[in-house]
């Protein structure tokens, strides 16, 4: 039997995804989900949700609200407009990638008026131009500034505060509104120190859950133009769900009720480890990774997609490699080493040979040292076997960053 016959035997074992959501569920969190179906009218499961929601304004560094939707980060986008913005209201969306676009859609799909600007694939929101456009909007159409903190297309990371910063500069009152489904607990984000007004995210990247629950924390000011909108759908309207009056009040509904003992499992992993901590470690590993792809990029043609690494997010790294290759050393690592890599979304259409010329890795949330070797190190044996050209010494660069940081 040849090398080539037994290669498949490598993948046996437990396999790893590594793609950019949904993460590494821990075991902590998945052995809090496994118990049987509560009261949901009295009880422990009311009393616990109650401890959730301080919790969670400690990730997203706010003292202001937050609501808890059964949904996915795509639902948490729909409740943010829907609370701040009526048909015919324009926005300003700034795009870096696949999921700027995906929210400007779905602005548009409301009834929005989306002005855009587009950074494209390969670069941060840039300040200046912001201001340069609110500036020129001197009867203050615009009612808010919809900006993705990471794009997770693209790996771009952008500077919010800056963003804040440049709204205030062109003395706007627009509100300011951060897509954290990728950054959050992933990557620093300061929501009132930023000036954020409205945050969404979802459970299943850096919370480390399975995908099920959106969460759309808003300021004073964002609630101010939630009560100027003569109506909001009944199910997204965030003003009960924040402050409910009855406990099912917090969902519209039936509660999510081992996913919230998921969550209550994940916010103990976040606050035994320390915030702080949490960023140290995305940053420590996400370097270690960009250490390894920039060997392999002295010898060959990958290329990490955002060129400054102060532009890149801790949670996802983008990668281009000249199609077929991205999609070939994605098939092979599935195939024969048990890793799955995120798949080249947004950087080219996938009716396009382009497509097959990129791919990202996924480091976020419950992920570590060994976790992030092993794919490098799955990696490089993919080049090999694929007679891939590259630099050499990439995991052991990989491996200086983690030792020494």
């Amino acid at each position: 039997m040849s090398v080539s016959d037994t290669q498949g035997a490598l993948s046996g074992g437990r396999s790893y995804l590594a793609i950019p959501g949904p993460s590494v569920v821990p075991d902590r969190v998945l052995n809090a989900m496994h118990r049987a179906s509560p009261n949901i009218y009295a009880g422990a499961l009311i009393d616990m949700v109650q401890t959730l929601i301080p919790d969670l304004k400690r990730v997203a560094r706010t003292q202001h609200h937050v609501a808890i939707y059964i949904a996915n980060g795509h639902g948490a986008w729909e409740a943010a407009l829907s609370n701040t913005l009526a048909p015919d209201d324009t926005v300003l969306a700034l795009v870096t990638g696949r999921f700027g676009h995906g929210w400007s859609e779905m602005a548009r799909a409301m009834g929005i008026d989306v002005q855009m600007l587009d950074f494209g694939r390969a670069s941060p929101i840039d300040p200046n131009r912001v201001e340069e456009a609110l500036r020129a909007d001197t009867s203050h159409r615009i009612k808010a500034v919809l900006a993705t903190h990471v794009d997770t297309s693209s790996s771009a990371l952008s500077d919010m505060e800056a963003i804040r910063a440049a709204i205030d500069a062109a003395g706007h009152p627009a509100l300011l509104m951060a897509d954290c489904i990728a950054s959050l607990g992933c990557d620093r984000f300061e929501m009132d120190a930023w000036g954020v007004d409205v945050a969404v995210t979802g459970s299943q990247k850096g919370l480390m859950m399975p995908p099920g629950l959106g969460f759309v924390f808003f300021s004073e000011k964002a609630a101010e133009a939630r009560r100027r909108l003569a109506r909001v759908s009944p199910y997204w309207d965030w003003t009960l769900r924040a402050a409910p009056g009855e406990f099912y009040q917090h969902f519209f509904g039936t509660a999510p009720t081992h996913h919230l003992y998921g969550l209550r499992a994940a916010l103990d992993m976040i606050q035994d480890e320390g915030l702080e901590a949490v960023w140290a470690r995305h940053d420590r590993l996400a370097r270690a990774i960009w250490a390894a792809c920039e060997v392999w990029a002295t010898g060959g043609a990958l290329r990490i997609n955002m060129g400054d690494p102060a532009h890149r997010s801790r949670a996802v790294t983008a990668l281009s490699l000249p199609a077929p290759g991205a999609s070939d050393l994605r098939t092979w690592l599935e195939a024969n080493a048990g890793v799955t890599l995120g798949v080249g979304l947004g950087m080219a259409e996938a009716n396009d040979p382009a497509w097959h010329g990129f791919f990202r890795i996924g480091h976020m949330g419950h992920v570590n040292a060994q976790m992030v070797l092993g794919v490098l190190g799955s990696i490089e044996a993919g080049m090999a076997a694929l007679d891939i050209p590259r630099g050499e010494g990439a995991v052991g660069a990989a491996a200086q960053v983690i030792a020494k940081g």
